[in-house]
């Protein structure tokens, strides 16, 4: 008896892991960085990237995938920091101590691709 039951308990835990295993991302920092590498892409050359170098089209390079942050310039709490690599690398001032935690779960809401390798 003691054996189905531990039978009929692993089988409904090996079960429920099958069925969700997308939901078992590592930790919450990593969560935006799981989201970016699950959707779809769009590869993009520096050079695309470059022409969106404005307060009313900005896009940034994090890590070689490439972010479209237009609608959050005027809300970041740096002011026009987010501006002083618009259209280019922004990995080093991402990474930077000024950034809490949060900026990597919310990172992924504005990605749209890749960038291209030369």
């Amino acid at each position: 008896m003691v054996t189905v039951v531990v039978a009929l308990v692993l089988g409904i835990l090996l079960g429920a892991l099958y069925l969700i295993p997308g939901r078992l991302k590592s930790s919450n920092n990593k969560k935006a960085w799981a989201y970016v590498n699950d959707k779809a892409s769009k590869a993009y050359t520096r050079a695309e990237v470059s022409l969106h170098n404005k307060r009313t089209d900005c896009w940034i390079i994090i890590k070689d995938k490439v972010y479209d942050v237009t609608s959050y310039v005027e809300e970041h709490p740096g002011g026009d920091a987010i501006l002083a690599h618009a259209g280019d690398d922004s990995t080093e001032g991402f990474y930077g101590p000024q950034h809490a935690t949060r900026v990597f779960d919310m990172i992924g809401d504005f990605y749209i691709g890749d960038l291209m390798k030369n």
